[in-house]
């Protein structure tokens, strides 16, 4: 009995350590220099992380334009677009789409933001988000937000489209504060 005991604390123990490695591997972005990139935008303009120098900056990345989670997030972002600026904010959102279905979709959801085309996956691969299912590669749905000095200080993993954004708007209010 004793020695059952021991062997489901040893296991439970290496569940918990396993699980401490995992979140602290999932926060190493957090106080970390954003990875830089240099993208098109949804009317081909080129944009580079310096270009959002001294504003806090939501950095969004998502699957796969006119795509219903990905449309209930940027209509979202759209709708709270000026909360966002008041707050010193840009949104800057991501994914492999190409510059004319991400024009197509920013004139769908009414985006006054910034969409940025990642064909060639290079800030995919940097901000480690490039996943695939079978052939196709995109993007998992992740955000990191960036302070003006241009640190990560927030990544969040586990997005929920349609709530995404007032959680952003919320944690936005207090980073600032720090």
């Amino acid at each position: 009995m004793i020695t059952l005991l021991k062997t489901a604390a040893r296991c439970c123990l290496g569940a918990v350590l396993a699980l401490t490695a995992m979140a602290v591997q999932a926060s190493s972005f957090e106080g970390m220099a954003a990875p830089t990139f240099s993208l098109p935008d949804q009317n081909g303009k080129i944009h580079t992380l310096d270009s959002f120098a001294g504003h806090w900056l939501v950095l969004y990345f998502y699957p796969k334009d006119n795509t219903p989670g990905c449309t209930t997030e940027a209509k979202n972002f759209a709708r709270d677009y000026s909360q966002f600026t008041a707050l010193n904010a840009e949104i800057v959102g991501i994914s492999l789409d190409d510059v004319a279905s991400h024009k197509d979709f920013a004139e769908t959801v009414g985006a006054k933001f910034t969409l940025l085309s990642d064909t060639d996956k290079q800030a995919a691969k940097a901000y480690k988000v490039l996943t695939s299912f079978g052939p196709m590669d995109f993007t998992k749905r992740q955000t990191f937000v960036i302070n003006p000095d241009g640190l990560v200080v927030k990544h969040y993993e586990d997005v929920k489209a349609d709530s995404h954004s007032a959680q952003l708007l919320a944690d936005l209010a207090v980073l600032q504060k720090k």
